[in-house]
């Protein structure tokens, strides 16, 4: 079996790859280790989880261990589409760096461009970004890109869904075309398939088989749920997951739910909330700020319940979560498996809890071809309401009490009990103007009291 030893890394960087405790790559890094020390090209097709940042850093760091940074000039560049995908790739140049004198910048959005100007101005040998924030610091003059060496495209597929593309393939114009690529995706659309026949040269075809199963550590559970009407499927699902928390009780440390989409985030947020339960949402329109006090929360354990959309959970890396719930399957079988992988690590044993409605059952459909596996069914808790109540419908439920018989009867007038004069006008009373569409006395529906002259002037005969 091939160890880190083998790979031919500068020793600074094997040292630290001990120092954190690894010994033996990853299938992606023993494959594209040795291509991208060659200098060739590397198009790397895996999913995430697969130790694939690892794959590009260690030798990039090798590459850059000779040569100096020169002011607003990056010797390297790393694209990736979210800014907790950057920031872990971050985290991981900070890692295996540590013994060499190389420097990074991190640029994404939600942070000052004046203390990002300052790092770039210096000169740094790894710029990591996302692509937004690379173009507006080159468009404001604070950034040229004729020195990248080495370039890095981390999960093009999510640049794809996300609209970067266009992004991307301005930024490889703006690269020289002696630079060494590295481009990584989990798919290969056929928009993906054409960026990498136009920007990169002769790759090394490295491609990992898709995850399709999970760690027989996690209990995988699906509740049907069958709402009367399909507008109220979501309320179904709210109702449905409130009354499953409360069943996991204290098994429940802690736990992320899973939304497709970020208004259904902060709506599921807010819900939960409401009911005094203790979530907050991550999503990509949160301030940078908030979205990193989000996660060191829930990192530290002070946070119980995270809310997030799948492009925002990229990146989080917490060891420790008990409970992932799908509360909208996914549109892409192969997040099911990166859900549910939060859960359940370093042997721990977790548990998997995914919702549907009958809307959903395309996305289940995919999810049991690819694990080629039925997953299992369960039932949601009953809600806490009293069985009686919960049987009547909600309308029903706040209709009051009816009155006694005799009651309404006392009450009724009698038959032939007069009705009340209505008031007569007074005499000098000014008449009330008409509204525009309400009808004069006469029953013709006019335009007030007055009348246009041309309406009334008499027709001269011929």
């Amino acid at each position: 079996m091939t160890q880190f030893t083998d790979l031919k890394l500068d020793p600074k960087v094997l040292k630290a790859i001990l120092e954190a405790g690894y010994t033996t790559p990853t299938p992606i890094q023993a494959q594209a280790i040795p291509h991208a020390l060659e200098g060739r090209d590397v198009l790397g097709i895996a999913q995430t989880g697969t130790g694939k940042t690892a794959s590009f850093v260690l030798p990039l760091i090798t590459r850059l261990g000779r040569g100096r940074a020169r002011a607003r000039m990056p010797r390297s560049l790393v694209l990736a589409p979210t800014r907790e995908l950057a920031a872990q790739v971050a985290e991981n140049f900070d890692t295996y760096a540590k013994h060499t004198r190389l420097t990074k910048a991190l640029l994404i959005g939600g942070v000052a461009f004046g203390e990002q100007d300052k790092l770039i101005d210096r000169g740094v040998d790894v710029l990591i970004a996302t692509p937004g924030r690379l173009l507006d610091h080159f468009e404001r003059g604070k950034l040229l890109l004729t020195g990248v060496e080495v370039m890095v495209v981390d999960e093009a597929d999510r640049m794809l869904d996300m609209g970067f593309i266009p992004d991307i393939e301005r930024i490889f114009g703006l690269t020289p075309f002696t630079r060494q690529t590295f481009f990584y995706s989990a798919t290969m659309a056929p928009e993906i398939e054409r960026i990498t026949n136009t920007f990169l040269s002769n790759p090394a075809r490295v491609e990992i088989a898709r995850q399709a199963t999970a760690s027989e550590t996690i209990a995988q559970e699906l509740i049907q749920l069958a709402p009367a009407r399909r507008d109220a499927a979501a309320k179904a699902k709210r109702d449905a997951l409130r009354a499953i928390i409360a069943a996991e009780g204290d098994k429940l440390e802690n736990a992320i739910i899973f939304c497709n989409r970020k208004v259904d985030v902060d709506i599921l947020s807010k819900a939960l909330i409401k009911h005094k339960l203790d979530a907050a949402p991550i999503h990509g329109d949160l301030d940078q700020s908030v979205r990193t006090r989000t996660l060191e929360r829930f990192r530290e354990g002070t946070l119980r319940l995270l809310i997030a959309s799948d492009v925002a959970a990229r990146g989080l890396d917490v060891p420790s979560v008990s409970h992932v719930f799908n509360f909208d399957l996914p549109s892409h079988p192969e997040d099911y498996i990166h859900r549910i992988g939060r859960t359940g690590r370093a042997g721990r044993s977790g548990k998997a809890i995914s919702l549907m409605v009958p809307s959903d059952q395309k996305y289940l459909d995919a999810i049991q071809e690819l694990i080629q596996k039925e997953l299992p069914r369960g039932e949601a808790p009953a809600e806490s309401e009293s069985p009686k109540a919960a049987e009547r419908p909600k309308a029903e439920r706040a209709k009051p009490a009816p009155k006694p018989a005799e009651e309404q009867i006392a009450k009724a007038p009698a038959p032939d009990a007069e009705k009340p004069a209505a008031p007569e006008k007074q005499a000098n009373a000014p008449a009330r103007r008409k509204g525009r569409n309400e009808p004069a006395q006469d029953g013709v529906v006019g335009m007030g009291d007055h009348v246009p002259d041309f309406m009334i002037r008499e027709l001269r005969s011929a």
